[in-house]
Formats: C-alpha cells, structure tokens, sequence
C-alpha cells in the first residue's frame, strides 16, 4: 500500500541518490577501474579531501537528518578514511530557524496559547539548529529560554530513515565484510539517536541528572528546566547568558583566567566521564559560554551519552596507561574496550603508540596532546577494518573536540598532565596500581598451582603412551574460508546460468520490461561472482607505519 510517508520516502530517494551517485561511482571506480572489473587504482590525499569537502556540501543541501548523520559519522573512524572524518567534524548543527508562525503552532500545541503561558516572548530566534530552535521568553517574571521542535521535522526524519535503510543493501557490494558490519549498526545507532534527540523529555531527563551530579561545583552551571511549561515538543529552561567560550578577546576583555576556565572544563568532562557515567555529548563552542565570573555554562543536552562501568574502568586504565608511555597497558585498554581487535598484529600496533606518543610529545616541548594519539589511534582503525563501539566513538570524539576547546583557551594547556593529576586526586592511579597488583597476584597463584598439577599429568601420559597404541586425531582447519568461497561460487553461478536463461526466456516472450528487470538482476550476480574469485589486496599487506607517513597523513602531503 502506498502511504503519502512512502511517496515522501521515495521521492527523497531520488533526491539523495542524485547527491551520492557521483561519490559513490567515483569510489566503485577507485575499487574497480571499471566499475565491475578492473585494477583498483590508488587515491592520493587531496583528492580524498576534495571529495570529502564534496560530501559535506551534500549533507548540507540534504537538510537536517543528514546533518545529524554527518555529525555522527565523524565520530566513526571505523567506517570513513581520516579525512573524512576531519572534514565532517567541522559540521556545525547551525541552520537558519523556520519562520515564526508554525513554529507558534507547535508551542501552543503543546503548552496553549503563548498569550497565556508566557509573560513576554520574543518571535526572533536566537539559534536555529537541524532538529529545533531556541527563543527568548519571560515566565513569572524570570527570563527563559524556549527550545521549539522544527515543524515538520518528524515526517522528514521518518522518509529520510526510509532512504537510509533502503541504500544500505546498494552500498554492502563496495566495502568490506567489517565495515559492513560497522554500517549496519550505524543505520541502527543513527535511527535511536536522532529520534532521542527529537525527545524534549528525554533531554530535560538527562540535563536534570547532569544537573545534580554538578549541584556542589561552582564553576559549572547547568540551566534547570521549568517544567510547567515543557513538554515532548517544548523545553523551557531558565535562560543563562555568557560570552561563547571561544572568544577569548572578549573573555581577556573581562580579565577572566582562560588557563583556569580550560582546566575546570576538562575536569567536568573528567566526571561526567569517568565518575557519574552520563555525559555531555556536543561540547562545540557554540553549546559552551562563560559568565563574568569565569563560570562555564552548558547548554543543549539534545546529544548525550551514558557510559557503563566497564568501560568507565578501561577509560582511565588507557589515560593511565598514556601517562606512563605504557605502550602494552595502552593497547590491552583498546583492546578491552573493544576499539582494537585481539587478533590485530601487536607489534605494528605498539610501533603506531611508540610513534604516536613520541609524535605528539615533540622534541622542544614536554607536554603531548590526547588528540594526536587519539588521532594516530583513528588513522589504525580505519586501515585495520575495526569495529568501534558506539558509546566509546562518541567519548573518544568528546576527548578531541574538549581539547580543541581547552586549547584555544590556553596554548599551553596539557590535556594527558591534567587528566592525570584529575585521576591521581581521585584515587584512581593508586587504585589501577592496586588492581595491577592484585592481577599480577592471582596471576602467580595460578602458575604455581599449574606448576604443581602438571608434572605429574605429564609424567601419567608419557608412561601411557608407552604402553599403548597413540592415535593423533588432526581436524584441517580451512583458515582462509576456501570452502565457504567455493559454495558461493557454485551458487552465484547457478544463480547467474538462471538468471540469464530467464532474461532469455522473457524477451522471447515479449515481456521487455521483466526481461530488463531480471537482467539487471543477473548483472549484479555476475558481478558477485567476478568478485568472488578476485583476491582482497588489502588484507594481505601489513600497512607499515613511519614517522614521515604519519605526518604526511596528518599534514595532507
């Protein structure tokens, strides 16, 4: 049945594919030189950061789903090459607000006339982002600030999911079997977000509970929501003014310590993080102001993230583990965390942390940056095909963009000595130490234990063996899947022997258009097939890591 959501749906169809083909062709081409056959052919940096730029115009023509989209593809550096990713984290949720009155109509469906509900209101937007728009009111004679969700947005969120999770099976041929996986959850992740984040009372759920974990903190201060006048569709909060963080003349204007609102900003996140286990997940400068007292006011909790005790304990291990130059503490963390496959080649992995680390520290200054290891660590993942747990893409993301801040603050500020000075003041460097010793402990028993056991096993099966006859039972292991690619050939052939006997059949027949419908069919298994007997390239090299290939990578050499 054709719904007025699907014709919307396939409509946007049509239009987002008008905006992709092209990169997509022009990636098919860099896998195949034409398209279904052919050499790959190598693509240099610029022409990666040309297309890159390319794609955040297209997001940016596509509208808000798909600005939302872009803002979270920047935290996968399992799914899109660096400079992708670099590109797409300058994507500001900033678009111009809708007009007043269905805005108006919004509100008074939710809350009643604004007349009535409000003491004053100013109609003129004072920011316009993809999924809603925030103004100015008076309410019982306290200023407030009002967050009304775009009209429409629903309906357009909805035929853009539609396309999503229609294209995913058309772009699963060009990748690889981990970053099909990636893409898969992604299409998942991305659904549950953005319909979070059109949630008001989810958001004012997760400000309040920020709220409370900062009640006894000075230097922070979260706006509390006024809750008589929100709703699904409606947030009211008390409107808190300040100078947006990254305009450091005007806060020099002020004589406020920018050193000082640096260290308190990494230290909040430090808890949101690693103690409270819910955090603010949007710290771009536009979310992030300063009062004349030098405290940090947050705003807009619409992107936020819980973080579970496991990984909260693998967090701090890995800041630990950077602190020391623990190169082995430092990739068992990612490992456990599920950044770094166990099955990944640890020597070229701990060469990327020694370079990494040594990169980042520098040969005239004694200070590092997490973001150049967080950096050198993102640049792996997407040449090993990792997989990237959500919630940790999202802290990992956090980290870098919260330094940027930090930084543009104060040039001098050290992200790693402040986030160790933060653990050691909470205990948590003596408490990894007392783990490490406990491990080591357990670790001991164990041995000593084996110690005693096995002798006297060995001994038992050596005297067996003399007295009867030994039989080895050997199961051959198919490590490179020869089996499983032999099946698909078969069927994939048969598939295709089919497929062009009916293509045959039917334009015999006169049925032209379900004959080109079962040869398009067809093409696409046969191109299955050439693929199967193709060898993957890029699985067999160990990509090798030096300092002038890092700093070219970084530099777009």
């Amino acid at each position: 049945m054709v719904t007025l959501v699907n014709l919307r749906a396939y409509w946007r169809f049509f239009v987002v594919a008008r905006r992709f083909l092209p990169l997509l062709l022009a990636y098919a081409r860099d896998r195949n030189r034409f398209l279904l056959f052919g050499r790959s052919r190598q693509v240099d940096a610029e022409t990666r950061q040309r297309r890159a730029e390319h794609l955040l115009d297209a997001l940016l023509t596509l509208g808000p789903t798909f600005i939302k989209l872009g803002q979270l593809l920047s935290t996968r550096p399992d799914i899109l090459p660096p400079e992708y990713v670099d590109v797409l984290a300058k994507l500001q949720d900033e678009v111009p607000p809708a007009k007043w009155e269905p805005a108006r109509e919004v509100l008074e469906d939710e809350l009643g006339p604004v007349d009535e509900r409000f003491d004053e209101f100013d109609t003129e937007a004072i920011s316009g982002a993809s999924l809603g728009q925030v103004y100015r009111a008076t309410v019982d004679g306290e200023e407030v600030a009002v967050k009304i969700r775009r009209p429409g947005i629903e309906s357009l969120v909805n035929a853009d999911l539609r396309v999503i999770k229609w294209s995913l099976p058309l772009l699963m041929p060009f990748v690889g079997e981990g970053r099909a996986f990636s893409l898969r959850n992604l299409s998942d992740e991305f659904a549950k977000t953005i319909r979070e984040e059109m949630s008001y009372e989810r958001e004012a759920e997760m400000l309040t509970e920020i709220r409370e974990n900062f009640a006894d903190n000075e230097t922070i201060r979260i706006p509390p929501v006024v809750e008589s006048h929100s709703g699904p569709r409606v947030l009211t909060m008390e409107y808190l003014p300040g100078t947006k963080i990254s305009r450091v003349d005007e806060l020099d204007e002020q004589n406020i310590d920018r050193s000082e609102v640096a260290e308190n900003l990494q230290r909040a996140y430090m808890q949101m993080i690693v103690d409270d286990g819910v955090f603010h997940a949007d710290p771009h400068p536009g979310n992030l102001a300063v009062q004349d007292d030098g405290t940090i006011v947050f705003y807009d909790f619409g992107m936020s993230g819980r973080v579970d005790s496991f990984i909260q304990e693998k967090i701090v291990d890995f800041y630990v583990a950077i602190a020391n130059q623990n190169i082995d503490g430092i990739l068992d963390a990612l490992v456990e965390m599920g950044t770094l496959s166990p099955d990944a080649d640890r020597s070229v992995m701990a060469d990327v942390m020694e370079l990494a680390i040594a990169d980042a520290r520098g040969e005239d200054i004694e200070q590092y940056r997490v973001q150049q290891i967080v950096g050198q660590i993102e640049d792996s993942i997407y040449e090993f095909p990792f997989r990237l747990p959500k919630n940790l893409a999202l802290v990992l993301r956090v980290a870098t963009v919260v330094e940027g801040v930090c930084v543009t603050l104060d040039r001098k500020h050290d992200f790693i000595t402040s986030a160790t000075e933060y653990l050691a003041e909470e205990g948590y460097r003596e408490e990894t130490a007392r783990r490490y010793v406990a491990e080591a402990g357990e670790q001991f028993q164990e041995s000593a234990a084996a110690a005693v056991r096995v002798p006297p096993k060995l001994e038992s099966a050596l005297d067996r063996i003399e007295r009867e006859n030994f039989q080895l039972q050997a199961d051959l292991e198919d490590s490179n899947d020869l089996l499983d690619k032999l099946a698909k050939r078969i069927v994939y052939g048969m598939l295709g022997a089919a497929g062009t006997l009916s293509t045959a059949l039917l334009y015999a027949w006169g049925t032209v258009q379900s004959a080109a419908v079962a040869g398009v069919l067809t093409l696409v298994v046969v191109a299955l097939l050439y693929r199967s007997f193709r060898s993957r390239s890029g699985l067999r090299a160990t990509p090798q890591f030096t300092r002038q290939g890092m700093k070219q990578r970084r530099d777009g050499e």
